[in-house]
């Protein structure tokens, strides 16, 4: 992999302090898992996402996006008319395969075990079921520095204390640029956990999961 991405036209940045490290720093390792963690905002954000994704995508993409707990979502139909990777809600004990996007049911928190989903209706976190924060954790706990955590649009700090815990477990951690989000407070109380590699605009999340996950550069 080679050269550097770029934001607000210059490198991107390195949020733990250091200098700006090229993508090819995570270029030796692959990514089983990419969760996504969004709220208020967070459809156009991930419509915008998935939307460039090819179907060849070699990784499992898991999305917690704040709902309406007491109404049947329709946000697996309306992204998957976006993208040509298989969107569905996902069903606990099913196998994660590559490829496809898992969306958490409205009013279940979504957590992996290896290789499989597992939901679950225990207490709200933060307010919130499904939690960002409790998927996170899942997934640094069962892939390690096999996966990619990524912050979206959201007015609430979920998915702050997760992606910690990714970080700390060798994954690559991910935020969009809260200067373009809708909300942007997510997004911004993950950058100030310290624990975000990098941060990214709206247009450039695909092209770097793809790289990232792929092991290739996405060329414009």
């Amino acid at each position: 992999m080679k050269g550097n991405h770029h934001k607000r036209g210059s490198s991107d940045h390195n949020h733990n302090g250091g200098p700006s490290l090229p993508y090819a720093h995570y270029s030796d390792r692959r990514y089983d898992v990419v969760a996504i963690g969004a709220s208020a905002g967070g459809l156009h954000a991930l419509a915008a996402v998935l939307a460039p994704i090819p179907a060849s995508f070699p990784s499992s993409i898991l999305v917690v996006q704040h709902l309406d707990p007491h109404h049947k979502s329709m946000m697996g139909d309306l992204l998957g008319r976006r993208t040509s990777l298989h969107v569905k809600q996902a069903e606990h004990g099913e196998v994660i395969l590559p490829g496809f996007v898992y969306i958490a049911p409205p009013d279940e928190h979504l957590l992996v075990g290896p290789g499989k989903v597992q939901l679950a209706h225990s207490q709200l976190v933060h307010y919130s079921r499904p939690s960002i924060d409790l998927l996170f954790e899942s997934v640094a706990g069962t892939y390690g520095s096999r996966s990619i955590a990524l912050v979206l649009s959201g007015s609430n700090r979920d998915g702050s204390a997760g992606l910690r815990a990714e970080h700390e477990a060798g994954g690559v951690t991910l935020a969009q640029e809260p200067d373009e989000a809708e909300f942007k407070t997510m997004p911004q109380a993950a950058i100030a956990t310290g624990c975000v590699d990098v941060v990214v605009e709206l247009a450039r999340i695909a092209p770097l999961l793809s790289e990232l996950c792929m092991g290739t550069r996405v060329l414009p």
